[in-house]
């Protein structure tokens, strides 16, 4: 592979902005209901009021400039199997520590590269007290400023294979990954795939389980017949039915007709900010989103180089390539480590997620779905805890225990 690396940096043309301006200028609100509030969905004074700001207040140069200032971006291309060469766009922060630990994080939807902006000075900061890092932080295919798939069947593997291609051609042979939504998923993945060689262990944000089965897991059956789980298991229970009776219909769309709902997101402005302010809001926990943080984060896929629509297949060619997702079990063999945030919408006691690999565990008091943008500090304690002196996947990438 030639590197065909290039440094980036966002530079949204004005016209681009230009059009948003008159798109706000000419939004139609629907009614609503009284005493609505969140029930139906994304209230009415919440969208009016930013909108209002996107309209005017709201600085996308400025926040366009603190990114860039703050990210160090580049380009690269990369061969993905069947699929040809795709462009895609990364963060790469280099520790000073020369031995740091590689680290690739990758994100889900409704989130991209800037879910990393938080956790990256606190993971390549030098310290002799805990390890250091150096950090790729993965713009998805069809995400941000990435390049997105032509072709159907761009799943799990694929985004695995990319990821993985993508340290090899930075130099990291070996690596650990982090990740949560589609990033526990992809990094999974890679575990699955690449694992061992070259990815070493991995530490996820969304512990994800297989329901006791009788005929499929018949011990794991018998021992959740005869457990007692705490409050707390039984509330993130609780939660996760609700999210499942109540909370799936994004992705039910996701899923079956991802194109349909791409126009409304590609021409609405006001479309997608309600579309993902929602989750922003709902799968937090009591997070103070402020106004222009809303829509910096709005912007990005406003403002994407494949559009907002692209950013929605990934649900639909994972359903159609892997149905059996999440109902069958998807074992690792590397070190794995798990954060619980209660708030985070699928919960499921810890008896379900026990793996002979499974060597961390940290349980939280508060957070929610976006631990890396809502509690920094406390998930790259976690990675530091898994990867650090004393921790049990210390040392897991030969020669690179990450201090000095």
């Amino acid at each position: 592979m030639t590197d065909s690396e290039k440094p980036f940096k966002i530079a949204v043309p004005d016209a681009s902005i230009t059009l948003l301006q008159q798109k706000l200028a000419l939004a139609t609100f629907p009614d609503e209901l009284d005493e609505a509030g969140w029930e139906y969905g994304a209230p009415l004074f919440d969208i009016r009021r930013l909108v209002a700001r996107w309209k005017e207040g709201y600085d996308w140069r400025k926040h366009e400039a603190l990114l860039n200032d703050e990210l160090p971006q580049f380009t690269r291309d990369i061969d993905v199997e069947g699929f040809g060469t795709l462009n895609v766009h990364y963060v790469h922060k280099k520790s000073e520590v020369e031995d740091a630990i590689p680290l690739l994080f990758v994100h889900g939807w409704p989130g991209s590269f800037l879910e990393v902006r938080k956790i990256l000075p606190l993971l390549v900061e030098a310290s002799p007290e805990h390890p250091s890092f150096h950090v790729v932080a993965l713009s998805l295919p069809g995400y941000g400023f990435s390049e997105a798939p032509k072709k159907k069947g761009f799943a799990l593997a694929q985004f695995a294979e990319l990821g993985n291609k993508l340290m090899l051609a930075l130099g990291y042979n070996e690596y650990v990954t982090q990740g949560g939504d589609w990033g526990h998923m992809i990094t999974r993945k890679i575990a699955q795939i690449y694992g061992h060689k070259h990815s070493k262990a991995m530490h996820s944000n969304l512990p994800l389980a297989v329901r006791p089965d009788p005929f499929h897991r018949p011990l794991f059956f018998l021992s959740y017949l005869f457990s007692s789980y705490s409050e707390a298991e039984k509330e993130g229970l609780k939660q996760t039915l609700h999210f499942l009776s109540k909370g799936r219909g994004y992705s039910a769309e996701h899923s079956t007709q991802p194109q349909t709902l791409g126009y409304s997101l590609a021409d609405s402005p006001v479309g997608l900010l309600a579309w993902i302010y929602e989750k922003l809001v709902v799968w937090s926990d009591n997070y103070p989103w402020e106004d222009d943080e809303v829509l910096t984060w709005i912007s990005i896929y406003w403002f994407s180089r494949a559009g907002p629509a692209a950013s929605l297949r990934i649900y639909y060619e994972v359903d159609k390539a892997t149905p059996d997702l999440f109902t069958t079990d998807q074992p690792t063999t590397i070190p794995l480590g798990y954060s619980y945030f209660p708030k985070e919408h699928i919960r499921f006691p810890k008896s379900w997620l026990k793996a002979r690999n499974l060597v961390f565990q940290s349980e939280h008091e508060s957070g929610g779905h976006f631990a890396a943008h809502e509690k920094p500090q406390e998930l790259v304690a976690d990675v530091r805890k898994m990867f650090g002196r004393g921790g049990p996947a210390f040392g897991v990438v030969p020669g690179k225990t990450g201090y000095a």
